[in-house]
This record gives C-alpha cells, structure tokens and sequence, in this order.
C-alpha cells in the first residue's frame, strides 16, 4: 500500500551510497618510473699507461683477522675487475668482485665500480667510486694511497692471473 513512499527513499540511498563510495576511492594512476643512470662507458687508457696491468697488493689491517689479498685488474680498454679476498687461516675465503672503469686523473687512479658479485650497483652511491692517489709506479710496483689515508703496494702479476680461493 505504501510502496509508492519506499520506492523514492530507496533509489536515494542508492544514489547517495554510489556518490559516497565514488568519492573515497582515488583515482588509478601508473606508479612513478624511477629515474636510471645510465652507466658510463669506460675510456681507453693512454698507450704506454704504466698502471695497466694486474697488480696484487697482499697486507694485513688493523681490526680484520687475516690476510687481505686484493687484486686490481686495469686493462687498456678502461676496463677494471677488482677482486679482493679475505684469508684466515684454514677458514674458506671470503672475497668480493667487482668489474667497472678506470682512469688516471694526472696523480690520482679512479675507478668506478659498475658491477659488484655480479649484481649492479646504485651508480650514485659514492661509495662505488674509488680515488687512490699514485705515489709511485713502475715496471713491477706500484704504490697508491687512498683517502682514508691507508697505503698500498701492489706488484705486477702476469696477465690473466687470478687470485686463488
């Protein structure tokens, strides 16, 4: 009998719950596409570059039990493989690998990791950029300085020499 009277209520509370519920909901967009950095291209040394080669610097450091051997592969192209590894006693190795650039810059070595144990690395991160100063560097040696101040004296190792694990 009344039906008439519940009829309009109901289709208003239908369009006031659909105008409600369109409001809370937001509008559907695509995520932010991250910025990338694109990875520089390595430079070819200068003919004759006396740092070019395999150098491997073995030396103990004050709070690391054991011997780090550290082996930086500088290669005429520009390229660079750094492998360094930790030895204790009759423990396995612990190492780390990394491949990147290169650069003399007038006294300084730079290198630039690009690749660390086979994964990228986040280029803005400074901590994949890597400034030895050269004190000095000959046929068989060379001496670096980093900038924490810390000493390096690799020799020459022959070309394709791997560190052994």
């Amino acid at each position: 009998m009344y039906d008439f009277l519940l009829r309009p209520r109901w289709l208003m509370s239908g369009l006031a719950t659909t105008v409600f519920l369109a409001g809370c909901t937001a509008p559907v967009t695509s995520p932010p596409v991250p910025e990338t950095t694109t990875a520089p291209k390595c430079v070819a040394a200068a003919t004759g570059e006396p740092l070019i080669g395999n150098w491997l610097s073995v030396r103990k450091q004050k709070g690391v039990a054991g011997e780090l051997r550290t082996l930086f592969s500088l290669n005429a192209d520009g390229t660079m493989a750094y492998t360094e590894q930790l030895k204790r006693g009759k423990n396995p190795s612990q190492g780390l690998d990394e491949g990147g650039c290169w650069r003399r810059d007038k006294q300084a070595l730079v290198i630039q990791t690009l690749e660390s144990n086979g994964a990228p690395v986040n280029l803005d991160d400074p901590i994949y950029t890597n400034r030895y100063t050269v004190v000095s560097a000959n046929a068989n040696a060379i001496a670096l300085k980093g900038e924490d101040g810390t000493s390096i004296t690799a020799r020459r190792m022959s070309p394709g020499y791997r560190l052994p694990f």
